[in-house]
This record gives C-alpha cells, sequence and structure tokens, in this order.
C-alpha cells in the first residue's frame, strides 16, 4: 500500500488560530501559497453540512479522495460525526458514530484512507483510552467500527495523526502519558492483515518520567527528509516549555543532528546536539509557537517567541549556518509577557505565525501583541535581518470567508484545509464554521451564542 506523500504535510488536525497551541498539526488553517505569499481563489459554491459547536473550539476534518468527500466532526449536540457524498451531489450521507465531546479543545478528529479505500478515523482523545474506528466496508460512512491498534501503550492517548512514510504507508502516531509525563509511539498499518504493528521498536520522544515532547511533524523537506522541531514540557503549565529542538530522518526510522550526525532513538534532553536554543522553563517559549522553513538554500529556519535577557519578550529566528544554530531577535519591544496555566489556553498576549517567503530575497512573518497591536516583519534572507518595505499581501482568500456571520462578543471564524485533494488542479475545498476562543477545556457559563454552519467551500483560480 502507499500513500501520498502530500498526506503527511496536510493531515487532519486542529485549527491553528486558537488551536495552534497544540502539537499535532492536522486540518491546519488554510494556506493558498504559490507564488509570493498567495494566489486569489473566488468562492464558487457553498454547501451546509451541518450545525456544530460555536461556544469552544475544536478541529475538524476534510478529505476529498477521488470522487467522494469525507467529513469529521462534532455536531451541536456534541456527537462524533461523519459526512460523505460524491462530488457531483448536494446532499450529505451522515453516520453518528458511539463517542462525545465535552468541552475540551485537544480532542480534535481526524481521518486517513488506504489503498483500500478503507477509511480510518480517530480524535476525541485528551489523556484516555485510544477511540480508532475504521470502515468494514471501503468508502461506506455506514460501517464505521471502533477496533484496536496494537493493543499496548493506548490507555492514555493524545494528540493523534496519520501520516505518510517514506515508502508511502500509513502510519499513525501519538503520545501515550501526559504532559510533562509522556512519550510518542508510532504505528504501521498492514493493508492486506487490516492490521496495526508497531512502526519503532522505542518511542521516537521519551520524557524519562520527567517531561514529554511537543513536536511540530516530522514532515517532508525540500531535501526528500523528514524534519521534526520540538518543545519539552515538564508539567500541565504551559510557562513549563523549554529547549527548543531539531531533528531529521530520511526514513523516520533513522534520525539525526542537523550536522548530520546519527542519534539513537528515543530522542531526550540529554542529547545536546540536537537543542536548537537552550530556553529555560518560564522563559518565554510555549508549545505551538515554533514554526520550521527553509531558505533557497535549502537550510532550516525555526521562528519562535521567548524572553530575551532582560525578560522582555521578543520573536527570534534562527538558522542553522556553517555547522551550528545562529538566533537572532528581530523585534525590541520592551514589554514582559508572562502566561501559565493548563487546558487549550486562549491568547497569551503574543501570537506569531511561521515565516513566509514574500520573494527569493526576502521573508516576512506576522504579529499580535497585546500591547502593541499586531504588524508585519520583512527580513533579509542573507541576513535574517529586519528590513524597511511597503508590502501589499493578497488576501488569501476573499475577505468575505473570514468575517463572523454569528454576532457574538469574540466569535472568530475556523477554517480547515482538504487533507485529500481535488483532481482538478484549479479547484480546491475547504471547511468554514465559526467558534469562540478556546477557554482551558471548561464549559463557558451562559448566555451562548447559537450553534454555527458547518461549510464546504468550493475555491476556483
Amino acid at each position: 500500500m502507499r500513500v501520498e506523500r502530500a498526506q503527511s504535510k496536510r493531515a487532519c488536525s486542529q485549527n491553528q488560530g486558537d488551536m495552534r497551541l497544540f502539537a499535532a498539526a492536522l486540518c491546519a488553517s488554510l494556506a493558498l501559497a504559490t507564488n509570493g505569499l498567495a494566489q486569489t481563489y473566488e468562492v464558487a459554491e457553498t454547501l451546509t453540512i451541518d450545525d456544530v459547536p460555536s461556544w469552544f473550539p475544536v478541529g475538524f476534518c476534510l478529505l476529498t479522495h477521488g470522487e467522494r468527500q469525507y467529513v469529521a466532526y462534532y455536531d451541536a449536540e456534541h456527537r462524533m460525526m461523519v459526512a460523505a457524498r460524491d462530488l457531483d451531489q448536494e446532499v450529505w450521507q451522515k453516520a453518528v458514530l458511539p463517542s462525545e465531546i465535552g468541552w475540551d479543545s485537544h480532542n480534535y478528529v481526524t481521518l486517513a484512507v488506504d489503498d483500500n479505500g478503507d477509511l480510518h478515523l480517530t480524535g476525541n482523545m485528551h489523556g484516555v483510552p485510544l477511540i480508532y474506528f475504521r470502515t468494514r466496508e471501503a468508502g461506506d460512512i455506514k460501517t464505521f467500527e471502533r477496533v484496536g491498534m496494537t493493543g499496548s501503550d493506548e490507555e492514555r492517548c493524545t494528540y493523534p495523526r496519520f501520516l505518510a512514510g517514506a515508502d508511502g504507508t500509513l502510519l499513525f502516531t501519538y503520545r501515550s502519558g501526559g504532559s510533562g509525563n509522556g512519550h510518542r509511539l508510532y504505528n504501521e498499518y498492514d493493508p492486506q492483515s487490516r492490521s496495526w504493528s508497531r512502526f519503532l521498536d522505542t518511542p521516537l520522544f521519551d520524557g524519562e518520567g520527567e517531561r514529554n515532547a511537543y513536536p511540530h511533524g516530522p514532515d517532508p523537506g525540500p531535501d526528500g527528509l523528514f524534519h521534526v522541531i520540538w518543545v519539552w514540557r515538564d508539567t500541565p503549565d504551559c510557562a513549563t516549555n523549554h529547549h527548543l529542538s531539531y531533528a531529521r530522518s530520511p526514513d523516520l526510522k533513522r534520525w539525526e543532528t542537523a550536522a548530520g550526525t546519527p542519534v539513537d532513538l528515543p530522542l531526550t534532553l540529554g542529547q545536546e546536539a540536537l537543542c536548537v536554543d537552550p530556553i529555560p522553563s518560564h522563559g518565554g517559549i510555549i508549545n505551538g509557537c515554533e514554526r520550521l522553513a527553509f531558505d533557497r538554500e535549502g537550510r532550516p529556519m525555526i521562528s519562535y517567541h521567548k524572553a530575551d535577557e532582560e525578560g522582555h519578550m521578543q520573536v527570534f529566528v534562527t538558522r542553522f549556518e556553517e555547522g551550528a544554530w545562529r538566533s537572532r531577535a528581530i523585534t525590541s519591544w520592551d514589554r514582559e509577557i508572562t502566561f501559565s496555566g493548563g487546558g487549550a489556553m486562549p491568547f497569551i498576549g503574543i501570537r506569531i505565525s511561521g515565516l513566509e517567503p514574500l520573494d527569493p530575497d526576502r521573508w516576512t512573518l506576522t504579529w499580535r501583541h497585546r500591547d502593541f497591536g499586531s504588524g508585519r516583519i520583512v527580513l533579509d534572507e542573507d541576513t535574517l535581518s529586519p528590513v524597511e518595505a511597503e508590502v501589499n499581501v493578497p488576501p488569501e482568500l476573499p475577505r468575505e470567508l473570514r468575517r463572523p456571520r454569528i454576532e457574538f462578543d469574540q466569535m472568530r471564524v475556523k477554517l480547515a484545509a482538504d487533507s485529500g485533494a481535488s483532481q482538478d488542479p484549479d479547484v480546491k475545498y475547504m471547511l468554514r464554521w465559526e467558534a469562540l476562543p478556546a477557554h482551558h477545556d471548561r464549559p463557558r457559563q451562559p448566555p451562548l451564542p447559537p450553534a454555527s454552519r458547518l461549510q464546504l467551500v468550493k475555491l476556483v483560480r
């Protein structure tokens, strides 16, 4: 069996607006980058799927596969749902799965399909036993049934993700254990026996009972290698994130440093050669702020935020240059931003995007700061220093898609990209709905907003 490599880049997960503080990066905010930063798409069609919760954010998943389309989500009654349609039909077939979400914004739902056409679905997990469904008949959502995987280390599962291995094998990864005390496991699927087994004999990351890793990736880079960045976290308190780190692999089995030096699995804090920036606990980095990009020479670059020597929050960019990571601050703010807490965090006072290419010689990054508002920074690629520039960035999407239609304070638009692909290169699909920001995974007190419409949007260029 083979799975399109692109699935490992665009696997479904939590939305990366308010949800980007989480490790897994799976139906993310839609990015339609082509020439420069974006290419203009127009809305060709909008189909309503169902009513969904607007009172808390949680990630949904869209999967286009051939002439069929599948959506996994929670309806307004908090039930796990799957909807399906043929692309030439407007009516959705729906199936209710035996799982209900509470208020936990970690508990996104994600889908994958194998070469047999069997659908795989997992989600609604934050330190609970494995919740995994597979269709008994290819493509038929009415035949989803709950099954197990390996039967080992499946009692406290979080952050599920499907991805494609180097040879196209369908893989599944998740965290076993809790925040501050967990390890990351990988399984592989055999379509002939329809069974899962361990892909790695050891966890990829191991917090040694004292911490756990919050990774972005692994994802394929322009060099054909898999790349992963992560921070370590000591407790459920998000302030205890520390030590920005990086590793790469040709096949997700053999791992090495940025310099190409092999390292043994599991990856641990004690492997100092993997450390990019030894940020201490309470040092101003939060899991999810770090983003990976590659310059025109293929060198990895990471953007993130942390406190400087005076305790002021700054945005940093680091790049692997001449055998070492070289980090530089690209802001000079004079304000402290402290944060702490557990659960899905709302806005902590600072938020940054990843680096995006502006042209062959420049990169851009956007930021939001509780004291200074928001803005955009343009960087020279050679020096990674800020440069003065007037930038006219066209909107990725029609502006009306990003305007909330529910009149309620703090309401936000949520977008999820297609984890599959349209057969027409000029057509893309996305999901759109609305929700309030994260609320530490706790119920909100009334009054609550009305339910949101979950919609499929067809975009054409």
